[in-house]
């Protein structure tokens, strides 16, 4: 218990937790102390490291930035790197630098020492960077699948619909215990670094794995002889996602249920023939990290009142704008948990219904059995609801159903894809909806993008140049230098400088100025400067105000609006 009474004294462990700790030892005798400390919340890994360091008379080292030379992990046997949690730094004169996160493991640096001829020279890390820098440099699967099935069997995928298989060469090489542990372990990796998307895309003589986090795509370092488990990978995720898995000729969709560390996850898969294969598509939807409510979204206040005021309306259509993957059904659900309640009856058609809210029934539309948005809005209307939301308006069909609904006394939510709000009324009307019945029923337009965030743990001030300002960034009141903030990168975000999304929102209210222009059949930039006229903030004014706030950066800004300026 020395380590524990060190920590006491450096006042980061409390000495009336000693006797509680030595339990919790002794239940877990095979465990190190050191790790049951921090597994079970008794000190932080960033309390426990110095404490470790000073007692062991070891280098504490900070892996966010360290660059690795090729040829020091050329002299790393792959059995340690994995089993023992050892990452090789540099070599100096014979001397191989070795980062560590057990310095009671002196076994492992024995055995390494043997397997290199080098004087391993240890120094502690953070167990969690290590891993990191091990994914870096040997990618997901870097040992042997088999090894890795033998070694690292804590953390499974547990699949909450039951497989179906068939008795074919395909499916048993899928169903190897290796296989099935390298398909989690990149499930696994991209439930952990809040993913997305997983793109599985095959190359002449490669496989490439990509994540889309925060909306861009980073590559996962895959070592090169996962190329060979390419066919049994995805047969692998054609079983889990109860799909064909001898048809190799034509697109097919699918959808695994599955749970990772209590993490209930909805997985949509879409398989397409390319000319190297078949390439995978998975969009993630971790239920448990969703919260759908206004106020958490991204809006200003401003914002949030006026839309407030939009969906308290009795009746009439309200649309969320913007390119696939923008926000905008989360601003949709977000609308309707702001006005549900036991009054209220709220009706959805959904094509898929992605998150399954309390409260609102969901429809999910089946093209193949003729059960479509449209067919499905004209039968709902007689279950007497009083909120309906389609998930898009695609056809002329189903606007002119959602423009009867609202005729009728509903309200009714949409989306469109357009890129800024006026646009929504010409894209209505070009559709052959009756231009009168365009301005009578739409009450308001939301065009919205989704912009990543400034990472809270490593954010600090700093003070752009001239020629990094746009020539329409706002300028604060005073004379002073512009102070804005930035992501300096560090290991919570990936060294990206983002962590996490909000949203940048172009609220335009539906005017009798702009409801004749609509009926006059006025071209959408008309359209788009009366809005101005009558105080719309455009989306690219919206991402410089959370710039001013400290949310966002103004690169971040101008590459979601880049066709947004402001003539």
């Amino acid at each position: 218990m020395s380590i524990a009474q060190r920590l006491v004294r450096m006042g980061a462990l409390k000495s009336e937790d000693l006797p509680r700790l030595q339990d919790v030892q002794s239940a877990n005798p095979s465990k190190p102390l050191h790790q049951l400390m921090v597994e079970k919340g008794f000190v932080k890994e960033e309390q426990l490291l110095p404490a470790l360091a000073e007692e062991f008379g070891l280098e504490l080292v900070d892996l966010t930035n360290v660059k690795v030379e090729p040829d020091t992990l050329q002299a790393m046997p792959l059995k340690l790197v994995h089993r023992r949690t050892l990452m090789p730094l540099r070599r100096d004169n014979g001397t191989l630098v070795v980062a560590t996160g057990d310095p009671f493991d002196v076994y492992a640096l024995d055995e390494l020492a043997m397997h290199t001829g080098l004087e391993v020279q240890p120094v502690l890390a953070s167990t969690r960077e290590i891993n990191r820098l091990i994914k870096t440099h040997f990618g997901v699967g870097g040992e042997t699948v088999s090894a890795l099935v033998q070694e690292r069997g804590e953390e499974q995928v547990e699949l909450l619909e039951g497989l179906e298989a068939d008795d074919s060469e395909a499916a048993k090489m899928a169903s190897e215990a290796s296989v099935v542990k390298l398909v989690n372990e990149i499930l696994i990796e991209a439930a952990n670094e809040r993913a997305s998307d997983i793109h599985i895309e095959p190359e002449e003589g490669a496989l490439r794995i990509r994540y889309r986090i925060d909306g861009l795509l980073q590559t996962q370092p895959m070592p090169p002889e996962i190329t060979r488990f390419q066919a049994a990978i995805i047969s692998r995720l054609k079983i889990m996602s109860r799909l064909n898995i001898s048809e190799k000729r034509l697109p097919q969709d699918g959808r695994i249920k599955m749970r990772v560390q209590n993490r209930e996850i909805d997985v949509r898969v879409s398989i397409i023939p390319m000319v190297h294969g078949e390439g995978i598509c998975m969009r993630l939807l971790d239920k448990n990290r969703m919260k759908f409510d206004l106020s958490s979204i991204g809006m200003l206040p401003d914002t949030y009142r006026t839309f407030k005021q939009v969906i308290d309306r009795p009746h009439g259509i309200v649309l969320v704008t913007g390119p696939t993957g923008s926000g905008k059904s989360t601003t949709l659900y977000s609308a309707l948990n702001e006005i549900k309640d036991e009054t209220t009856k709220i009706i959805t058609v959904e094509d898929p219904v992605e998150y399954q809210q309390p409260g609102i029934s969901q429809i999910q539309v089946h093209h193949k059995i003729g059960l479509t948005f449209a067919s499905c809005l004209r039968s709902i209307l007689r279950h007497d609801p009083d909120i309906v939301l389609i998930g898009e308006m695609r056809d002329t069909e189903t606007a002119e159903a959602a423009i009867q609904a609202s005729l009728t006394g509903h309200l009714v939510f949409s989306t469109l894809h357009t890129n800024d709000a006026p646009s929504a009324f010409t894209r209505l009307i070009d559709m052959g909806v009756e231009p009168f019945l365009v301005g009578t029923t739409v009450e308001a337009v939301m065009a919205q993008r989704l912009v990543r965030t400034i990472c809270s743990d490593c954010k600090v001030e700093w003070e752009p140049e001239q020629h990094e300002i746009p020539a329409d960034f706002p300028r604060p009141e005073g004379k002073g230098p512009l102070k804005l903030w930035k992501g300096a990168g560090c290991r919570a975000c990936r060294n990206t400088g983002f962590r996490g999304r909000a949203g940048i929102y172009e609220l335009m209210i539906t005017g009798d100025t702009i409801r004749d222009m609509c009926v006059q059949r006025v071209n959408a930039s008309a359209i788009r400067n009366q809005a101005l006229k009558e105080g719309m903030i455009t989306l690219r004014q919206d991402g410089w105000r959370k710039v001013l706030a400290g949310r966002t950066t103004i690169d971040e800004v101008a590459r979601v609006t880049a066709g947004d300026l402001i003539a």
